[in-house]
Parts: C-alpha cells; structure tokens; sequence
C-alpha cells in the first residue's frame, strides 16, 4: 500500500478530535468506535481507510500489537476462509514522542456495508445478509471447535460485513452474495487462554477515574463474549435497534434460531429468544450512555481545566 506518512503527520500536528473533519488537512470521517477514529483523506488516489487507534505508550506494545493485527488478519483468510480488504499498518511518534497509530485498509464502497443496506433492501433480502454473515461467522466457530487451545474471536454486527460487487443503482442481497468482514484492527486471538492483544489496551480510553472499576467488573467480560457464538449472535440482532430497525428483530431471531438448528446443528446452541434480545440491548445501550458521559467529563477536565489534548474522539449523540 503506498501509505502517505508525511500526511499523516501534518493530520496529527492539527487534529482536533473534537472536530477532525474542520482540522487543517482534509477529512471525511467514515466510522468509529469505541478507541478508534476511521476515515479517509479527501480526494485521496490511493483509496484507503485508516483507523487512528491512539493508544500505545513504546515500541514493545506496537510490535506486539502489528504482529496480532497481521497474524490475525491472515488467520481469517488463509485458515478460515474469510474475505477481507487489503490491509496494512503506519505508525510514528509526533513532536511531542507520542505514538501515532494506524490501521489501514482499502477503502471499500460505503453503500455496500451492511448497516447501510439494510436499508436500502428488501426485508427479505435484510434476511439474505444476516444468514449470509452468520455464514461466515459459522467458519469461525467451526475452526474454534477443532482448535481447542486456540480460539478465534469476532465482533459480528451487521456494520463490520459489506457486500461484494454491490450495486447502490441496483441493491439487492440474494443467497449467492459473497460477503467481505472489515474488523480486523483488534486482533482476536487466544492461545491457551492468553490474549494475544494486551487487554489493558482497551482501558486507554477509559477515564482514569473508571478504570479500576471497568478492569474489575467489565474487561474479561467484554472481552470473552467475542468467543461465544451465541452472544456475538445477540449482539448481532441487538443491533438492530441502534439501526432504526427494530421491526426486523422477530423476522431476523426466527431465522438465525432456525440456522442454527439445520446449518449449525453440531454447535447445540440454544434458541435466541426476543426477551434475551431486549434486556441485552437495554444493558447495552445504559453502560454505552455512562461510559460516553463520563468521557466527556474526562474530555472536558483534560482540554478545559489542565489544557491538554484529548486524544480520542468521541461521537456526536446517536440515535438509540
């Protein structure tokens, strides 16, 4: 990938995570997520995505953290047989030393990801794309289960599958769709129980005044449901609510228990009910509010009372 580092530091010199699309150089914000910050550099040649993950403090934890990132990455194609972008890593240390890092990939068409189809589809064809990805969600489980010492984890919400060779003029989702999964940028992977992310990584972003409390009730929690089929299932239709589409919920649980009875019979995975759905969405989006108000105070005492950047960027509110 011909990654433009130069850019990525004039981006980095400017940013301003409260507003990066107003920043110096030229942005559009793509997506983001809990730590991470994707976008792309207007009328960019080379088409790429990158993911600014601003949470590395040496070198030790980059090295480890590329390793994961790539191993994982070839783990999902070459041994499991998912479709995936190209992808690739950038990092370097800023004026003031601190570690900038990027997860790149090839910039993909933002109609053919799956949050955006569902609505642009029939509620059959919505249909289509969640037995699609339960699909390839299925290769992942059926590798985790003759790999007892090595486990697989993945996020399986609808946003983190696009469709190959979709066409906005023309949309549809039909049973010979080909799917490409596009999160990658935490690597999932444990051997013998042990991460092969640091799991502390994730607490970067978590106010200091949370982070015991997260470490002790949630980490291992929040972690471990990416290794159970059924909760990533759960999360999967949950989901559904944050997209506007609740009304595809009953339609959506009815034909994944349904798969999982004739597809995926092997797993024993017990029927998902529509109560589970709810009070995992409930919980969900109460711990999502908290967390996101009490990083806005954490934004606020860091930029506002000791003048200092705040590195991540935090989302506007969303619609839930």
């Amino acid at each position: 990938m011909k990654i433009n580092l130069e850019l990525l530091k004039e981006l980095e010199k400017s940013i301003d995570t409260v507003h990066p699309e107003k920043g110096k150089i030229p942005i559009k914000i793509l997506g983001f997520g809990e730590i991470s910050l994707v976008f792309e550099f207007v009328d960019d040649p080379e088409g790429l995505a990158y993911k600014r993950i601003p949470i590395f403090d040496n070198l030790m934890e980059v090295r480890r953290h590329i390793w994961a990132y790539n191993e994982y990455n070839r783990i999902l194609i070459e041994e499991i047989g998912l479709n995936l972008p190209p992808y690739d890593t950038a990092w370097f240390k800023d004026k003031e030393g601190n570690i900038q890092f990027y997860c790149v990939q090839k910039k993909i068409l933002t109609d053919s990801v799956g949050n955006k189809i569902i609505h642009d589809v029939t509620n059959k064809e919505v249909n289509n794309l969640i037995i699609l990805a339960m699909r390839e969600m299925k290769k992942v489980w059926a590798f985790n289960r003759k790999n007892k010492d090595f486990q697989v984890g993945l996020d399986g919400q609808i946003s983190n599958f696009t469709v190959i060779d979709y066409d906005p003029n023309n949309p549809k989702v039909d049973e010979n769709s080909k799917l490409l999964y596009l999160d990658t940028s935490t690597p999932m992977f444990r051997k013998n129980g042990v991460d092969a992310m640091d799991a502390e990584l994730f607490l970067k972003s978590t106010p200091s005044f949370l982070r015991w409390l997260v470490k002790a009730a949630f980490l291992d929690e929040v972690l471990d449901r990416y290794y159970d089929w059924r909760l990533v299932t759960i999360d999967l239709i949950a989901n559904f609510y944050k997209e506007q589409r609740p009304e595809l919920i009953p339609g959506i649980t009815k034909d994944i228990n349904k798969f999982f009875k004739e597809e995926a019979s092997e797993f024993n995975i017990e029927p998902i009910t529509l109560l589970e759905v709810q009070k995992y969405y409930k919980n969900d989006k109460m711990i999502w509010v908290i967390f996101q108000r009490a990083r806005k105070i954490d934004r606020f005492i860091k930029t506002k009372l000791f003048h200092k950047k705040y590195a991540f960027y935090l989302p506007g509110k969303i619609e839930r």
